[in-house]
């Protein structure tokens, strides 16, 4: 089965870093949202179906992911969605904020390329294949 992944990042390298890792996965499609704007119109878009996976970005200008999480959570049809905060905080604080938020996880960006693939392989693996959750409509 094909699972959707929205990944929401603002910086070019991070989301090619990202795409890389990725597409070492099979069975998947991954759409990217630049800003946080953008990852609110693709997910309310009524033509779109909703993602299996949020992987967020927690500092992104004008909207961050904080305000995003938010508005997920706060939309009937995608607040179940599982949503991962990728982010190169490893702040205390915002760890904090983002659970208090609804972040299902938070995990901090690996800097070198083999432990980061790793990790997103990690992330993928438990929540598109180990965990198991309703569908959403």
């Amino acid at each position: 089965m094909e699972r959707h992944i929205l990944l929401v990042d603002d910086n070019p390298n991070d989301v090619e870093l990202a795409l890389t890792a990725l597409s070492e996965v099979e069975a998947q499609q991954v759409t990217v949202a630049h800003s946080g704007e953008e990852a609110l119109n693709i997910l309310q878009a009524p033509s779109q179906p909703a993602p299996d996976l949020i992987l967020l970005d927690l500092n992104m200008p004008h909207m961050d992911g904080l305000a995003v999480l938010d508005a997920v959570r706060a939309d009937r049809r995608l607040r179940e969605i599982p949503v991962v905060m990728l982010t190169t905080s490893g702040e205390e604080g915002d760890i904090k904020a983002c659970y208090e938020h609804g972040a299902t996880a938070y995990v901090v960006k690996p800097l070198d390329f083999t432990q980061f693939r790793d990790a997103l392989n990690t992330i993928l693996r438990f929540w598109t294949t180990l965990n198991r959750s309703p569908r959403v409509s």
